[in-house]
């Protein structure tokens, strides 16, 4: 079996509210992590979310400590600029898997994951990061509540269009004209992930 996390963060900040849009100043309010173990197919064996509000983020990193593949949707350019401060120094340097750096290269440009998962799987985000800082402002439980349940939602939807694309190798979307359109992926993992995923299994 191969363990996976996918996960996703929401900032205390947006970007118009810090000098030089620099990710690393916006601050962390959660962060969602959807922690699992799938077979070499790919397919779920079980999995568990779980979340961390900024002052619990030191019991988010042990989570990582077995994973193959750390998934997130525009993790690197976005998730992980915004941990780092917080973050051990091996954050980085651990196995990341940016689906949207997939859809960069195949295509050439960006597409948001709301596009992508409306496309691919019929299903909308249930809310956006905007509200998501303004929740995090209010200090409301139940605005915190709806900031959680939205920041795992997301999560989630990661975790369909990641899994979707592992099945049937190519994802959808719509071009600037609203023609339907899709494009190859490759989620696979490398030989030796493989293997040594079947040589634990042996024990």
């Amino acid at each position: 079996m191969i363990d996976e996390a996918i996960f996703d963060i929401e900032t205390q900040k947006l970007f118009s509210e810090v000098a030089g849009g620099d990710p690393a100043l916006l601050g962390v309010s959660l962060v969602s992590v959807y922690l699992r173990k799938v077979d070499e197919s790919g397919r779920e064996i079980e999995g568990v979310m779980k979340s961390f509000w900024e002052n619990e983020l030191s019991e988010f990193w042990p989570t990582l400590t077995h994973v193959k593949r750390i998934i997130g949707f525009n993790s690197l350019k976005f998730d992980v600029p915004v941990l780092k401060p917080h973050a051990p120094p091996t954050f980085t340097q651990l196995p990341h898997f940016d689906i949207m750096n997939t859809v960069r290269v195949a295509l050439g440009h960006n597409l948001s994951l709301a596009v992508l998962a409306q496309e691919t799987l019929g299903v909308g985000k249930t809310d956006n990061g905007l509200n998501a800082v303004v929740y995090w402002k209010s200090q409301d439980p139940q605005q915190l509540k709806k900031l959680q349940e939205y920041c795992e939602a997301d999560v989630l939807l990661t975790r369909d269009l990641y899994d979707y694309g592992v099945r049937n190798k190519h994802l959808k979307y719509v071009d600037k004209w609203n023609n339907p359109k899709s494009f190859p992926v490759d989620f696979s993992y490398p030989a030796d992930v493989i293997n040594a995923s079947r040589q634990m299994g042996m024990f």
